[in-house]
């Protein structure tokens, strides 16, 4: 039964701030009732939006602040001048638990430094990672990491699947995601060593997933698996790769029906299919990567998206927040890396 959720959103953060910001929640509130919200940023820009949705600004709570991150400061300079900018403050506001999560457009490297320093890493987490949504030719799977981390050990690798298949529950609604590792190849040989030995402790251990070994590339938009786990370095060039050559094809598509009156006459007949298709690859409906690995839930919406992909990003938040993600997420772990603590101790002692 679904029960009201409090969505904290930086307002400031993106391209376009409160424009999209409201206009984005106020698209995911009508999909979802018993939201509410709390708004981060200078208050007569919000207002001056909220004032074009009176039903969004029955359910809304704005906190000024007169302070934001820029889209291109470093994280580092971020930290530094953090404290009161509306960045900071959505982050805070689930650590503090007047929200249930934080959805920004802003900074993705001040995102994540700031929600790893305020809502701190999950026990034995030693990287969060950021869980895209992907579309397939099946449906939807989840791919991670996608830029949080450049490279990543075998044991972070193996928490990565955990954490995926978590988030592959509270999504998908599976009890055992599958879960397979992106490897330039399928055989046991290939791959760098902390791939091969991630491969290795995943098929050797009982973990509240079904692992399906190694996927190549191409695999991932056939919904394979659920869950397809990468370094982040990897796997932020396969989404920024996936994204444009949607955009190509849509270019292509566009080119070929405008060619010709034979073309314009048959793109009007089969006008019905070409907008599935387009539905099918507009990236603003999977829009909004979630961190996963910290004691709390933090969206990152695309910083150039429009109205609709904000909403996306509030949908994903508000799908996230009905789930016991965190929770489920937490027992998962502590129990591998019992195991693993016992199979290290095991091979010491013999």
């Amino acid at each position: 039964m679904s029960q009201p959720r409090t969505i904290a959103l930086d307002a400031m953060g993106g391209d376009f701030g409160p424009v999209v910001a409201v206009a984005g929640a106020a698209i995911s509130l009508e999909r979802h009732p018993g939201m509410s919200f709390v708004l981060f940023g200078d208050r007569a820009s919000i207002e001056a939006e909220l004032e074009k949705v009176p039903k969004l600004a029955e359910r809304t709570r704005i906190v000024h602040t007169d302070t934001v991150v820029a889209m291109d400061e470093k994280p580092s300079q971020a930290l530094r001048r953090g404290k009161g900018t509306s960045l900071w403050l959505t982050i805070e506001a689930v650590q503090k638990g007047e929200a249930d999560v934080a959805v920004s457009a802003g900074n993705t490297g001040a995102l994540m430094a700031m929600s790893k320093l305020i809502l701190r890493p999950m026990a034995g987490i030693e990287r969060p990672a950021i869980a895209a949504i992907w579309p397939t030719v099946k449906s939807e799977c989840i791919v991670l990491d996608v830029g949080a981390n450049i490279g990543a050990t075998a044991r972070q690798l193996s928490d990565y699947a955990l954490m995926g298949a978590a988030m592959a529950r509270a999504l998908f609604h599976v009890e055992r995601p599958t879960v397979a590792l992106l490897n330039v190849g399928v055989e046991e040989v290939k791959g760098v060593e902390e791939v091969r030995q991630a491969h290795a402790w995943l098929k050797s251990t009982e973990l509240p997933l079904d692992y399906r070994g190694f996927i190549e590339g191409d695999q991932i938009g056939q919904g394979t698996v659920d869950v397809v786990v990468v370094e982040g370095f990897a796997g932020n060039i396969a989404l920024k790769t996936a994204e444009g050559t949607a955009r190509q094809i849509s270019e292509y598509l566009r080119a070929a029906m405008r060619r010709s009156w034979v073309s314009q006459l048959g793109a009007l007949l089969a006008s019905g299919g070409f907008r599935v298709l387009k539905n099918k690859m507009d990236p603003r409906r999977s829009n909004g990567g979630t961190f996963l690995g910290l004691n709390g839930i933090a969206i990152k919406s695309h910083g150039g998206t429009d109205a609709l992909g904000f909403a996306s990003a509030v949908d994903l938040a508000y799908e996230m927040a009905q789930s016991r993600l965190i929770a489920r997420l937490a027992e998962d772990l502590e129990a591998f890396h019992h195991k693993l603590a016992a199979t290290a101790t095991a091979t010491a002692t013999g």
